[in-house]
């Protein structure tokens, strides 16, 4: 059967989309990428070798799959060039198989300084941006004045666009937050020389996508971040800069809303926040540690430490209505194989009372305070198994109650890092 399917994060990211993406791949003819930059991170292990892709879709390491990066991405091209060299070395074909969206904002080393200069201003009250440019970039694309890829064709068309538009970002820094400029030559030079490697692979997605969709080939929508990281519908002031749900796919490819898709909503078996805002499931003891340590769970973006918390299902409910969501993959089921009793938020306790749905305020969040469920955990390793029935009755369990609880069938189940470390108990290119 033919189709679409997206995947997208149903926390706050570092679900572990990537590996998922990957697998799933293997039924695609096409990846695409459709919002977010290279603040994102998925880490792909196949066959023991680990591969961290920030930029390019995680299809890519799937032989003869194309792979598109949407104008919905914000695109540093120096990052994606160092990107694709990584991938070059490891044998990868990236140049007959990437396309990248004519339309796609880039960012330039002034965002970069602004993000820089923004959070150092903020001081203790920062968002936790990556600092890598991300939101003043997207501040440029929704005032009309961002720089875009097909720009570079132009030369003369697209100095005269830089020369402005740094000349913007250089009063900010200096004037506004004492930083120091960024020198405009320096900024031509780099850019005139990404412009005969990059030119080149410029489309217009929604033509090809069109294309393909006529063609009732299988396309892959790769969500980064997560649905709680929306720049509408997440914990907002700290969130990202684009539309990590559904609507995304739309906006960010020009595929049209009116095609099927099939939506995979990615969750980790616990839950885990990076950067600032409200986590109320949050563990600050041992089992937090635990949590942290046997989940390897550091950005691979920034390398920062991520918290860690219970499941929280009031959250991943909400997070499944507002993306049509239709089935579930849970990750890092294992990460619990030794906890004694294992809790889930079923609700929060208000000034106002016991509620089951999350508040769109991040401040009424940030007060909430979890209702739990205590589950027996199973004490027993579930690393790599690969067959839901060899799974011990207790995981069962915890699995089922997690799907009454979210409204929503867990289709695919991951246990280990490792591609084939995976139960798929219904391909979701399979309706």
């Amino acid at each position: 059967m033919s189709g679409s399917v997206a995947i997208l994060g149903l926390q706050w990211g570092d679900e572990g989309k990537g590996k998922i993406v990957d697998l799933i791949t293997a039924q695609a003819d096409c990846t695409v990428r459709f919002q977010g930059g290279h603040n994102a991170g998925h880490t792909l292990v196949i066959d023991g070798q680990t591969v961290a892709l920030h930029l390019i879709p995680s299809g890519i390491m799937r032989d003869n799959i194309p792979c598109l990066i949407g104008n919905g991405v914000v695109l540093d091209c120096g990052a994606l060039l160092k990107e694709i060299a990584m991938l070059e070395d490891l044998g990868v074909d990236v140049f007959s198989r990437l396309m990248i969206s004519e339309s796609c904002p880039l960012i330039l080393p002034t965002h970069i300084a602004l993000d820089k200069a923004r959070e150092a201003h903020k001081g203790k009250k920062n968002i936790g941006t990556t600092q890598r440019g991300i939101g003043p970039a997207y501040e440029d694309k929704v005032a009309r004045r961002a720089i875009r890829l097909c720009d570079l064709a132009d030369e003369d068309y697209f100095k005269e666009r830089l020369k402005s538009l740094m000349a913007y970002h250089n009063f900010m820094l200096t004037k506004y937050y004492n930083a120091e400029a960024v020198d405009y030559k320096a900024t031509l030079d780099k850019l005139s020389r990404y412009r005969q490697i990059l030119v080149p692979l410029m489309v217009n997605t929604g033509e090809v996508l069109f294309d393909y969709q006529s063609q009732d080939k299988n396309i892959l929508f790769e969500g980064a971040q997560g649905t709680l990281l929306d720049v509408d519908h997440g914990t907002y002031p700290y969130v990202t800069s684009s539309n990590t749900t559904v609507g995304g796919v739309a906006t960010g490819t020009g595929f049209m809303p009116a095609w099927s898709m099939y939506v995979l909503g990615i969750v980790k078996a616990y839950t885990t926040r990076v950067g600032s805002g409200p986590f109320p499931t949050l563990l600050e003891n041992d089992i937090g540690k635990y949590l942290g340590q046997k989940g390897h769970e550091f950005g691979v973006t920034t390398g920062r430490s991520r918290a860690c918390g219970w499941f929280d299902a009031v959250l991943v409910r909400h997070a499944c209505r507002l993306n049509a969501v239709n089935g579930i993959c849970l990750t890092k089921l294992d990460v619990l194989d030794e906890l004694e009793e294992i809790k889930v938020c079923v609700a929060y306790q208000t000034a106002k009372g016991k509620v089951d749905t999350a508040p769109s305020c991040a401040r009424a969040l940030a007060q909430c305070q979890p209702i739990y469920e205590t589950w027996p955990g199973w004490q027993t390793s579930t690393f790599g198994i690969d067959d839901y029935n060899q799974l011990p009755e207790n995981a069962k369990n915890y699995v089922n109650r997690l799907q009454e609880l979210i409204e929503k069938p867990i289709t695919i189940i991951s246990t280990s890092p490792e591609r084939n470390h995976t139960m798929i108990l219904k391909s979701p290119f399979d309706g």
